[in-house]
């Protein structure tokens, strides 16, 4: 699994984006049961906790109900996980929530792959897992695509806001950084270059090429510009689904892959 993100949102891609057998969907076999489903809500809400704070939490929940003569309950165990999360101020908590949502939406609606979990309850904000799985086409449109998914928390905020925050941006393994490298790679390495395609161009770093080479950097903003834009749109034709989904994110804090689907799908 390959982390990517910011500071504030960290995307959690990408499993299996060469692996044809991950394109394959397989059918569940039978619905979770109510205890599977609460463990997964569970475990979708301690995203970004260690071991040692899960250990923590249990410990503390348990020693709560005996206090109280009672078993220990699911609402112990959200309660506890929630008490180790600083509180996120509301207007905070409704741009994570869109943020993230655009990026399910956009993922979901050019069919990338599955949707595992969104939560904006994580120590370092909002955070989603998704896998993404290509049956082997990894042509122009494919990695226009994830282009698309990785600008589309900042489109939303656009859309809702006017405006944007530093979370797409930041670090390394934000979505800024990420989305370069790929349009960067397609400009030189994968054959989709708008100037001398056939040549294969290394880089090492980023930073250093497109700072000295402004054309190289025009066409490869040009592909970035290209893929806001379109991930503006399709939010836009998903308006309905996408504002479902921020209110229900928003409320519920975390939503496992089947919760989410359920919300994005509904439209289809």
């Amino acid at each position: 699994m390959i982390r990517t993100g910011s500071d504030n949102w960290n995307d959690d891609a990408i499993e299996g984006a060469h692996d044809p057998l991950t394109s394959r969907r397989q059918p569940r076999s039978k619905p979770l049961d109510p205890t599977e489903q609460a463990l997964r809500h569970l475990a979708t809400r301690a995203v970004g906790l260690t071991g040692a704070d899960i250990e923590r939490i249990v410990r503390e929940a348990r020693l709560k109900a005996r206090r109280e003569k009672r078993s220990m309950t699911y609402d112990d165990l959200e309660a506890g996980i929630r008490g180790h999360r600083p509180p996120v101020p509301y207007d905070v908590r409704w741009r994570y929530a869109i943020h993230e949502s655009g990026h399910a939406v956009v993922h979901h609606a050019l069919r990338l792959g599955a949707i595992r979990e969104l939560t904006i309850d994580t120590k370092d904000g909002g955070h989603n897992s998704l896998t993404f799985a290509n049956g082997g086409s990894e042509n122009e449109e494919w990695y226009g695509r994830i282009l698309a998914m990785l600008l589309a928390g900042r489109a939303a905020e656009l859309i809702l806001f006017k405006s944007v925050s530093a979370g797409s941006g930041g670090g390394e393994n934000s979505d800024l950084a990420r989305a370069t490298r790929i349009a960067l790679d397609m400009e030189q390495a994968l054959g989709f270059g708008g100037r001398h395609p056939l040549l294969y161009l290394d880089h090492r770093e980023p930073t250093g090429i497109l700072s000295r080479d402004a054309d190289l950097a025009g066409r490869v903003h040009r592909r970035l510009e290209f893929a806001q834009a379109r991930a503006t749109q399709i939010i836009l034709e998903h308006r309905a689904t996408f504002d479902r989904l921020v209110r229900e994110l928003f409320d519920a804090q975390a939503l496992d892959g089947d919760a989410a689907v359920e919300i994005l799908s509904a439209s289809r």
